[in-house]
């Protein structure tokens, strides 16, 4: 493995971060995997400590105070979402390499504050085929829907800003090429 490095995982939602994120945590646990606190409830499968931290919007507020975080942002207009500091700082002290999967405005203030952090941008075959994951998964109304594609087209026009652009035709050929990206 290469020296220890931040590797941010984004992309518009539904373009499928958390799906190769899993796989790839599957397939190489030598990373340290952030996970991310948020105020929402949990979606069907999702387990409380691993797929996400989720707290209360007053415990959150309370890290936020206490500059716990990374980065932490409103995300889609409606909840909070936050990386917690401490447990990246310890992995990158320990040689680790150090995935956080996480939405562009995370990345930014991220980018902000660690500018050597690597963002490797996910994007998805087709604008189609982007709105056909995110109505496929089933986890939001009309409205949402329709407020994860607004904050997908302005996340699809500041590609620039990445480091690494990764297409994600299928999982396994996206985890290939960030195994490479990694070396792992």
């Amino acid at each position: 493995m290469n020296a220890a490095k931040l590797w941010i995982i984004s992309g518009p939602s539904a373009v499928g971060k958390g799906t190769v994120c899993a796989r790839l945590r599957h397939l190489h646990s030598e990373p340290f995997y952030s996970v991310s606190a948020t105020t929402r409830p949990p979606r069907p499968g999702e387990i409380p400590g691993e797929s996400y931290h989720f707290i209360s919007a007053e415990e959150f507020d309370d890290l936020v105070a206490d500059n716990q975080f990374l980065e932490w942002a409103v995300v889609h207009g409606t909840h909070r979402y936050g990386t917690p500091r401490r447990p990246v700082d310890e992995a990158i002290a320990a040689g680790r390499h150090v995935i956080l999967e996480i939405d562009l405005q995370g990345a930014r203030q991220v980018k902000e504050r660690m500018p050597e952090a690597q963002l490797v941008f996910l994007t998805p075959p087709s604008w189609d085929e982007l709105v056909n994951r995110l109505v496929g998964r089933g986890t939001e109304d009309e409205a949402g829907r329709a407020r994860r594609l607004e904050t997908a087209r302005e996340e699809m026009a500041s590609i620039s800003e990445a480091d690494h652009v990764i297409e994600n035709v299928t999982v396994g050929e996206t985890v290939k090429a960030l195994v490479s990206l990694l070396g792992l």
